[in-house]
């Protein structure tokens, strides 16, 4: 049960457990509550994208490392392992299945 405080533009600035002064009582389902808590849909699709590309850099450094012969795939643990396999036989399956428009054909074409 929060009751907030707005600041001059209407915007929440703080957030109490008890009505002190002029403190407004917001349910906590309410979006401008969900919003300053930072659960709001959009913030959670943010933060969703970022998580999937930061997931993406780390594979990606795994690979580097893996290459330059700084770790085997086998220092990871078997878990890991088989997550990392996933994903590369997933991510192989999808883009062989994508449209290629600059692949060469058979009909003579020049890169």
């Amino acid at each position: 049960m929060p009751y907030i405080r707005r600041d001059t533009e209407g915007r929440i600035a703080s957030l109490h457990r008890e009505a002190a002064g002029t403190a407004e009582f917001l349910a906590d389902e309410h979006p401008d509550v969900q919003a300053f808590v930072g659960n709001a849909d959009r913030a959670r699709e943010d933060f969703s994208r970022l998580d999937a590309e930061f997931v993406r850099v780390i594979e990606d450094v795994i690979d580097t490392l893996i290459v330059k012969n700084v770790i085997n795939i086998t220092d990871l643990p078997d878990q890991a392992q088989a997550k990392l396999f996933a994903r590369k036989s997933f991510r192989e399956r999808v883009s062989q299945s994508s449209l290629r428009l600059f692949e060469p054909t058979d009909y003579r074409d020049v890169i």
